[in-house]
């Protein structure tokens, strides 16, 4: 067996690279081609506004594409550009936009690696007769006792993106090489410098690449120009404190920027979009202690029976794993989940992602939860 878990030499072995144009699979590409695999790069173009083309680290557009270009001929390897901006649109841009219209806080990285890079992508590669498609995420691929492929963390848990990848499909896991999950980023500059690539110090990507500094709000009203009507701001006891300039500019758990003067702090608790109103409290109001998932993923072998399962679950990206049980939902892919101790700022249109120990069980995006107040009272 090769490295890449293939039983022929490395040269008859041919693996697609997801190039973004930073460093991290930049790296990978390096890495395989040092090994002797046959590596084929293919980079996305995604979307192409002025903004975008102007800034660096945001992958997948201008310069990112350019550097791309240059880390596949310092390689010595072919190199192909995909024009996939129509599919990104419709498939991660609107259902951004559609996500704050509900109210939401979405993740478009998330809907990003399973609709156009671990299917579209991934079906480009085998197209190309790749035996897999590798990438630059830091997360580890390792084969279990059952010879099914299992997801972990990435060992630095300061990089681990494995809450982006819940959404993986043990088929898509089967054909997915992860050649950084045992790596920290030090390491993978200073291999991007032994290589001799330009873009060992390109810093890395901090906003969503399709929104320019961070400015959610424009990028929605620009998609959904009614995203900016204005409502009231409520406190949870009924009293209108004041007036918003649109839903779109909250997401729960706020606290900056609300607007109002208060004597206490004021969170964002909720989110009634319909009736375009933003519903604020004290900190003890976003307790939370069931939260309810949809379009479940699941990639574990044993089945989800009525008894639960014990797991650990992240219900933001930056937050730690808490524990829980993880319920079957009344209807098939959806779930409960029952936080042994209540959480804060539980929002919805972000993703619960589910846990044992290092492995990714799978995990499903937030619909709502429960708080503590009324499971009492229940």
């Amino acid at each position: 067996m090769n490295s890449l878990g293939f039983d022929k030499p490395e040269s008859a072995t041919r693996v697609v690279v997801a190039m973004s144009g930073g460093v991290d699979s930049s790296v990978v590409a390096g890495l395989l081609r040092r090994q002797g695999y046959d590596v084929v790069g293919i980079t996305l173009q995604l979307y192409d506004h002025a903004e975008a083309i102007r800034r660096k680290g945001a992958c997948c557009a201008g310069q990112d594409i350019h550097d791309a270009r240059n880390v596949a001929a310092r390689l010595d390897m072919p190199h192909y550009v995909l024009d996939y901006e129509s599919r990104f649109r419709d498939a991660v841009m609107e259902d951004f936009a559609d996500s704050y219209m509900r109210g939401e806080t979405p993740i478009p990285c998330i809907r990003c690696n399973q609709t156009v890079k671990f299917r579209d992508l991934l079906a480009a590669a085998r197209d190309l007769d790749a035996d897999c498609l590798a990438t630059g995420h830091y997360v580890r691929r390792a084969l279990g006792p059952d010879g099914n492929a299992h997801l972990l963390r990435g060992l630095d848990p300061r990089r681990d993106q494995s809450y982006f990848l819940y959404t993986t499909t043990r088929e898509q896991l089967d054909y997915l090489r992860f050649p950084l999950g045992d790596l920290e980023k030090p390491a993978v500059r200073a291999l991007a410098a032994e290589f001799g690539l330009d873009v060992a110090e390109k810093p890395d990507s901090q906003d969503i690449c399709f929104v320019p500094n961070g400015d959610y709000a424009s990028v929605v009203t620009r998609l959904r120009p009614e995203a900016a009507e204005p409502g009231e701001i409520v406190h949870t006891d009924g009293r209108v404190l004041g007036r918003h300039q649109g839903v779109i500019h909250y997401t729960v758990g706020q606290r900056k920027g609300i607007g109002i003067a208060a004597a206490e702090p004021l969170y964002v608790i909720r989110i009634d979009a319909r009736a375009r109103r933003v519903i604020v409290g004290p900190r003890e109001a976003l307790a939370r202690v069931s939260v309810y998932l949809k379009e479940l993923n699941w990639l574990d072998a044993a089945l989800l029976g009525p008894e639960g399962r014990a797991v650990s679950v992240k219900l933001r990206s930056a937050q730690p794993a808490v524990e829980a049980m993880l319920y079957p939902g009344q209807q098939a892919g959806e779930a409960r989940l029952d936080l042994l101790r209540p959480e804060y700022g539980v929002a919805p249109g972000q993703a619960g992602v589910l846990y044992d120990g290092d492995r990714l069980l799978g995990g499903g995006w937030i619909t709502r939860s429960q708080d503590a107040q009324a499971e009492a009272a229940a």
